[in-house]
């Protein structure tokens, strides 16, 4: 095989004896193609070390078929098995992900929409619903797909594939009362600028009033998203004159820094305090004890609103709301109260 020196579609195409729309569709949309003749191109343009111009394709499309995802952190692992999930579901119908952080601030989240969008991103992924409407109306403008994931809201304008963290925190506080507990104490996240943790507060809150159990005086302490902050609040908690039996955390890492506070403190788990999680990330299962949390369906949540969002593009009208279940998984960090 003679290898030009820049190869172009017309090389490739020559040297795999079809049409350049053959191989247009076999680095594009693969699964269009029967897998005998996308081997013989792929195997070409690998040969041939041809570099597709995703400008000129982009130009000729309107399309780049490049998505963008924002999430607030890449500190820990919460958003990571969602995050690769949604990539590879992207990557199996040839698009490419570009991925920003926003540090929980809504005005640097509103700078990488707007930068995203100008980069000529087909489609972007949200997380939660807690943003100004400008924003929205910003997207709707341009005809700018998007899905909403890590939270649920029934919105039929806006696509949305998520779970309810209002029900999910409800459902594992009230399993913490029946075991007993009535003094409890909760670390979350920031709630003004997270509508997932905001909502977590409010289902404890819910299950604490709806077991006549006073949810108004309900010790909180608000921080970032990391294990030394939630081994801080968890000390600070425990030396409160009020201390509690259970403290509930807004997801496992904070749960983890409990979990380590407690041990650093010679309280033992559950018989002295007991501690929850959420999200059942890797984390929960291996800390000692394991961490009774909630499970989140990450993975299926990340295929399915890439499956979402490339529907959208095809059809800008097309619109989906997919509430995923949670469960609870019981480890040993939760027990009846002393």
């Amino acid at each position: 095989m003679n290898k030009p020196e820049i190869p172009t579609l017309d090389d490739v195409a020559k040297e795999a004896r079809v049409s350049t729309a053959t191989v247009s569709r076999c680095l594009n949309f693969p699964d269009r193609v029967s897998s005998k003749t996308r081997d013989k191109v792929l195997k070409v343009v690998k040969d041939l070390g041809y570099t597709p111009n995703f400008g000129a394709q982009a130009l000729a499309a309107k399309r780049t078929n490049t998505f963008g995802a924002i999430v607030p952190t890449m500190n820990n692992a919460i958003f990571a098995a969602g995050l690769q999930a949604f990539q590879e579901e992207l990557g199996r119908n040839g698009a490419t992900l570009l991925l920003a952080s926003s540090s929980y601030s809504a005005e640097v989240e509103e700078e990488q929409i707007r930068s995203l969008v100008a980069r000529g991103a087909d489609g972007l992924l949200l997380i939660g619903t807690q943003r100004n409407e400008k924003i929205y109306s910003f997207l709707e403008d341009r005809k700018i797909p998007y899905v909403i994931s890590w939270s649920y809201q029934d919105d039929k304008t806006r696509s949305c594939v998520g779970f309810d963290n209002f029900q999910a925190s409800y459902e594992l506080t009230t399993k913490a009362i029946n075991l007993g507990h009535k003094k409890f104490a909760v670390i979350s996240a920031h709630a003004n600028s997270n509508d997932r943790a905001y909502n977590r507060v409010k289902g404890i809150r819910k299950a604490l009033k709806d077991n006549n159990i006073d949810e108004q005086n309900l010790p909180l302490i608000e921080c970032g998203y990391s294990i030394e902050n939630g081994s801080q609040s968890f000390k600070a908690h425990i030396e409160s004159n009020n201390r509690p039996t259970i403290v509930m955390c807004g997801n496992d890492v904070l749960a983890a820094g409990a979990v380590k506070q407690a041990h650093q403190m010679g309280l033992k788990i559950p018989e002295d305090i007991s501690i929850t999680g959420f999200d059942n990330i890797e984390l929960a299962s291996v800390i000692e004890p394991a961490l009774t949390t909630v499970h989140v369906r990450h993975k299926r949540m990340g295929m399915v609103a890439a499956q979402v969002l490339l529907k959208q593009v095809e059809d800008k009208s097309y619109r989906e709301n997919i509430k995923l279940e949670t469960r609870i998984i019981e480890g040993k960090s939760l027990a009846k109260p002393s």
